[in-house]
């Protein structure tokens, strides 16, 4: 599932621009089941083949029970074609936007409902603030949050951890201090890293840094940096490289299982799984995503990976380098486009805690959520629920990837000045050419 959070940029939207104002609110209402034909609500989001089912069964009891058809469309070119939809009014009923910022630039033409009062509500009272903020136009809700997924775990085997008598860092330095401390006990590199992705290469280490630069200088530094208030000239992202290179750029740490530090460039972004299960590699930082790669890993033995706190492989978060704990993640949002009395309860039902907890009981599904009235306590899978927990703590600082977040043509700068990082290319050349692309967003 959080595979989707992989965004590759915001993609424009190509329409025609409309005053905010024509969008109206309209009373909450609740369609009639009593001897009616079902009420029909499409939905159209990017989760296609067998995650698009996994999505319409996490709704499909509640619609059957309140007299309501969801006619759901997964579209893998979802970002291009809803612009297309836009300019010729061809709208679904709800759209499912992987993308905040994208799904800004459609609320601003106008063709976006507000969230009536019973569902504003609702998520007033299900969601932090954080993710309130992302579906929030010139002070106006627009948006129900779904799922989410989480960045920055780092993935290690908890029988590797024991047999070295070295226990999970608390903090950063700590983070640091266990990296030499397993090189000096092995003699071999510590970490293993892919930022192989094709035309994306470069994502995963852009996330890394991004993770870096919201824990060690909070939301409003992040918020800065992603609006281009704050430049990647500027200290705080400075600091964020140069951390990051104590790890990324020293033959002695990376990389584990590939080469040396060139090899982190040619190694796919997935393939860490394989290290990370036959024991040649240490630790890898990656998000809650990664789990899926070890169906098809093996361990030395030739066995399937388990993961587990006592399992061949385990995560914990990427520990605080200042402050409280912070996330770096994606998520899905809802909007609607039509406001009928069934639009508005499906709505509704969506920002709901019955919905959450629907959603992440679909058998052999992988959703999370940040819903607070979700109760983690029905998730089986121990990575997943430690992930909800840690989403739903209130003093969790949560951001999307910082990339994700910034124009297009920025994101790609930067995937490219990361890669040429990695290269070699000297950290203050590169801050600067990411730093011009600016100019062309």
């Amino acid at each position: 599932m959080a595979k989707r959070f992989i965004t590759y940029g915001i993609v424009g939207v190509a329409v025609a621009s409309m005053a905010l104002a024509g969008c109206s609110q309209s009373p909450s209402g609740s369609p009639s089941t009593t001897g009616s034909a079902p009420q029909i609500v499409t939905i159209y989001g990017t989760p296609t083949g067998n995650e698009g089912t996994q999505w319409e069964a996490s709704w499909k009891a509640w619609a059957a029970a309140n007299n309501i058809t969801i006619q759901y469309t997964g579209d893998q070119n979802f970002t291009t074609n809803i612009s297309t939809k836009i300019q010729g009014n061809a709208l679904p009923d709800i759209a499912v936007f992987p993308q905040p910022g994208l799904m800004k630039s459609v609320i601003e033409t106008g063709k976006v409902q507000q969230l009536d009062a019973t569902t504003l509500a609702t998520v007033k009272q299900n969601f932090s603030t954080d993710w309130q903020s992302y579906g929030t136009v010139s002070g106006q809700q627009y948006a129900v949050p779904l799922d989410a997924s989480a960045k920055g775990y780092i993935w290690y085997s908890p029988a590797a951890f024991t047999a070295w008598g070295v226990t999970v860092p608390t903090t950063w330095a700590d983070l640091m201090t266990l990296t030499d401390t397993i090189q000096q006990k092995t003699g071999q590199p510590v970490w293993c890293a892919g930022f192989n992705s094709g035309d994306a290469s470069g994502w995963p280490g852009t996330d890394q840094l991004a993770e870096y630069v919201l824990s060690a200088s909070g939301g409003q530094v992040y918020d800065q940096w992603v609006s281009g208030d704050v430049k990647f000239t500027d200290q705080p992202i400075a600091d964020a490289f140069t951390a990051m290179g104590k790890i990324l750029l020293d033959p002695k740490y990376v990389n584990a299982g590939f080469g040396d530090v060139a090899s982190i460039n040619s190694t796919a972004f997935g393939d860490v799984a394989n290290a990370l299960a036959d024991g040649t590699c240490a630790m890898t930082n990656q998000a809650t995503f990664l789990e899926a790669s070890f169906a098809t890993a093996k361990t030395a033995s030739g066995a399937t990976p388990t993961v587990g706190p006592t399992g061949d492989v385990w995560a914990f978060m990427m520990p605080p380098v200042a402050g409280t704990p912070s996330v770096v993640g994606g998520g899905d949002f809802a909007v609607a486009f039509t406001n009928s009395p069934a639009v508005q309860q499906v709505m509704n039902y969506l920002a709901s805690g019955d919905y959450a907890n629907s959603l992440i009981t679909v058998p052999d599904a992988t959703f999370i959520t940040a819903n607070k009235g979700v109760d983690v306590t029905k998730e089986t899978d121990p990575l997943l629920a430690q992930a909800i927990t840690t989403l739903k703590d209130p003093t969790t600082t949560f951001r999307f990837g910082a990339g994700d977040s910034m124009p297009s043509v920025v994101q790609q700068a930067w995937w490219k000045g990361t890669v040429d990082w990695i290269n070699g290319v000297d950290q203050g050349t590169v801050l600067a050419q990411i730093q011009k692309s600016w100019a062309d967003a």
